[in-house]
This record gives C-alpha cells, structure tokens and sequence, in this order.
C-alpha cells in the first residue's frame, strides 16, 4: 500500500486558521475567499499575503479593483502593516487597476490578456510567491454572457497554476450562490466562506471552509475576531478530553474552606463552581483564591460581566482584600464587558484570545449566569463547554460563579453546567430568628475526600470566615460523587 502524500500547503500565518486547514491554503493553487460587504474578504487575504512576506520570506503581489494602493495602505496601517515599506524593500507590488463597467464592450473577443501582461510585469519583478486578487467579480462587472466569463475564469485559474503562484481571491457573496457569478467556487481549490450576521441585535463574525480539494479539514463554523491585532480565527468547535489531570493542589483563600477539601483545596488544572443567591458572597469567595493565586506569585485573569473592575476592588476592600496591588504588580489582569454587547461566540472568542495572550494560571467569570440574556441554556453550555474544554487543555484552574435566583432550587444552576464542574461549592442565605445567616457546602468535588457537612460562614471585615461545626464526616470524591449528576 502507497503512503499518503500530503498536500503542499502555504501557512497564512493567521492565528487559528492554519489549524482548522491543516497547515494553510492549497500552495501553488488558487483560494476563493468569499462573504458579504464587511466580512473581512480584504482583511483575510492581505493577511495571507503579507504575512508571507514578513513571517516565511515569500514576496507577494497585491491587485485590487476596488481600492487605491493609499486606500488599502491607510486601511492596513491601523493594523500594524507597512505597505509602503514592503514596497520599497522589494518585496511588494500593489497593483489598483481601475475598472469601469461602461467601458467593457461584450464581444466575442473579450479576453484578459492585458491583466495578464500586467500580472505577468508584477510578479517578475519581485519573484511573487503569492498573490492576491481583490475582488474578481469587479473583472466581469460588466458581462451577462455566461460562456465567455466561464471560459475567461478559468484560464485566469489556469495562469495562476501554471505560474506556481498561491493565489487568494476574493468574492462578493450572490443571493443564490457563494458569489455574484456562481461559478468562482468550482474551479477553485479551496473556498473560503466568511459570515457577519446579526442576531437579536447582536452581531458575530463565522468562518466555514466550504471546500480544500485533495485535504482534510475543518467543516464546522468557526468564531473570528477583526481587532488591532489583525484577524484571528479560534476552533473552538473541535472539544476534546485529552487534558491533564494534575494532582497538585491550590488553595482556595480560606483555610477552613480548605480544610473541608481534604485540607489541601482545589486541584490545579480543575473547574470549580461557586453557585448561590444573591448576597451569598460568591465573588468574595472568588477574591479570596484570586488574592491566594496573586501571592503564590501566579498570574490571575478576571472575567467581569455584571461590574466593572473598579466597582469590584472597591467592594473587596470592606473584607480586607486589596486587589489592586496584584493589578499593579501585573499579576491580575480584568477584562469587564457587558454580555450584550457581544454574541456568545465573540464572547468565547474574547476570552480564549484573552487568556492565550496573558498566560494566566488563574481565570474567574463572574457571573456566567449573565450570559444567558444572549443566549439559550443550550447555546451558553455549549459556549461554557468550549472555554473550559480549553482551559483544562491548558492546565488553567478556572473558577465561575453562577446566581440562583431564589425561587430555583439551590442545586440548580442556571448555566446547566455543574455535570462540567469538579468542584461545586454551594452558599445559600436563611433566615433564623430575625437575622439573615450565610450556609456553604461542597455539594462535589472529585478525585477527593470532601466534608459533607453544612457550615455557615461570615463576611467580616478580614474577609469571609468559615465558622467551626460539628466533626466532619468525608465523603468520597469519585467522578460522580455528587447528587445533581
């Protein structure tokens, strides 16, 4: 039996997509990269080829029909690209051929012979690697005959194979095919889908891999971010349960709350849920583990959606916790965004870029609950699975916190996510002789003997403080050791 040979491919250098395409476009082959106005069609590509020039040596050649050579270095300098330099330097030609519908006459001897003279004088030049034609419709914007532009099309696709040449296109996207003239995507290697849809008044950007002849790839959506840092596409549909299970234990903050997990605390690497009322001190529990983390000298990142960092470390201050040491110390990091201002996606794709950039051993999201205002049940666990799924690949302890509303029972979460949690602490409020007492119990934790009795707790002005009870009993910590499973 013959070994399979892979396909060459040419890396795009953009976080994320390199991975869902296995190493990059199809090399020497021509990419269709296609989605409606502003789904960033312009940005994708000028990455693939910019990158090539910067990041793996490979001079390139950029040829817009829409823009002018300043409009697109204006546009690219606000991410850090330097057109105008790369120009200079030899290793870039950008090309704006000026194209106008009344002056394309329909005959039977249309051709692109004059754009391959000039493709021909660009490439030679700098001895083009890769290339980019941006947008191919506006080459046929005024053409109804169906025979000529396939025909036209595909010896444009057959000079650019024949040349060697990676070449991304981009497309308009049609009301009845993936672009304007329905044929682009089948004498192309690869497709490229792009998505900006809006829903519930809140917009998210997806990328889908329609099609990559001769490889495997990705074929779920995949969330993408356009911010100062360029274009990063996350795959974060593909979940997995290969992470590492460590036996090394983090405090939680509070002595006696560790003592009643097995005297040692969480596990690193582990998830931990911390649910309960209103009132109940959940976030003062997690400013506990967070401060505990900062001392042991660990970087800490703190997800808000309910207050803003400065509101929280005001809060933390009346029990005696200063966070703002850590933050000044670049131990604590907060990242506060309303969940309405994002969809879940973006929201998932925030965060996991978040945490990829800052490396932390430590992450908090207070409270998950909040999310639900963008989403269903359904759509937050799923989002929830993905973040924790990549946090435990990472061997980041994750804690979140989630309100019940107190008409729910108290083992309840709303998220649905406490089959997702190894450790899952539960407070609660009651009333008792006209005075309102805090209760804590650790409904789960696996892998380890844990109290199963119900303490009550005070927040003091030295912080939350678990008062003595009768002797503890320990139950086991199995995988499944936990009513609500």
């Amino acid at each position: 039996m013959s070994a399979i040979q892979e396909l060459a491919k040419s890396p795009t250098g953009i976080h994320g997509l390199d991975e869902i395409t296995n190493g990059g476009v199809p090399k020497g082959r021509p990419t269709l990269v296609c989605g409606g106005a502003g789904s960033g069609k312009t940005l994708l590509a000028a990455s693939f080829l910019l990158n090539g020039i910067v990041k793996f040596g490979e001079p390139g050649v950029l040829m817009t029909f829409e823009e002018t050579a300043e409009e697109l270095a204006s546009d690219l300098a606000s991410l850090g690209y330097d057109l105008g330099k790369l120009v200079e330097e030899g290793k870039l030609v950008v090309d704006y051929v000026r194209v106008e519908r009344s002056e394309i006459e329909e005959t039977g001897e249309y051709d692109l012979e004059g754009l391959f003279v000039r493709l021909e004088h660009a490439v030679s030049s700098v001895g083009a690697q890769r290339i980019v034609l941006d947008t191919i419709e506006s080459l046929f914007a005024g053409l109804a005959n169906p025979g000529i532009l396939r025909a036209e099309l595909r010896r444009l696709f057959r000079w650019l194979k024949d040349k060697g040449l990676t070449a991304v296109l981009t497309g308009e996207r049609g009301d009845a095919a993936l672009t304007r003239q329905g044929l682009e995507e089948y004498v192309s290697d690869a497709v490229i889908l792009l998505d900006h849809r809006v829903e519930e008044q809140v917009s998210t950007r997806r990328l889908r891999i329609v099609k990559y002849r001769g490889s495997h790839h990705g074929t779920n959506e995949y969330p993408f971010l356009i911010d100062r840092d360029g274009l990063s596409v996350l795959p974060v549909t593909s979940l997995g349960l290969s992470h590492p299970a460590l036996k090394e234990r983090v405090s939680t903050g509070v002595a006696k709350l560790d003592d009643m997990l097995s005297g040692q605390g969480y596990y690193r690497g582990s998830t931990v849920l911390l649910s309960g009322t209103a009132g109940t001190g959940k976030t003062s529990l997690a400013a506990h583990f967070v401060d505990a983390a900062c001392r042991r000298g660990e970087c800490c990142l703190y997800f808000l959606f309910e207050e803003s960092p400065q509101q929280l470390m005001r809060n933390m201050l009346s029990i005696g916790i200063d966070l703002q040491q850590w933050v000044k110390r670049g131990l604590l990091q907060f990242q506060a965004e309303r969940p309405s201002r994002f969809g879940l996606e973006t929201h998932l794709a925030s965060m996991q870029r978040a945490v990829a950039k800052f490396k932390p051993a430590v992450t908090v999201a207070d409270p998950i609950t909040n999310l639900l205002t963008v989403g269903t049940h359904s759509d937050v666990r799923s989002m929830l699975t993905r973040i924790i799924d990549y946090l435990k690949g990472e061997s980041i302890t994750g804690l979140f916190t989630s309100l019940t509303p107190g008409s729910r029972e108290l083992e309840e979460t709303d998220a649905g996510i406490s089959s997702l949690m190894d450790t899952w602490v539960v407070l609660t409020i009651a009333e008792q002789n006209k005075r309102r007492r805090r209760w804590l119990s650790v409904l789960k934790s696996r892998g380890m003997a844990h109290s199963d009795t119900v303490r009550e707790y005070l927040l003091t002005e030295r912080g939350l403080q678990v008062l003595d009870g009768e002797p503890e009993a320990r139950s086991g910590g199995g995988s499944k050791a936990a009513a609500g499973l």
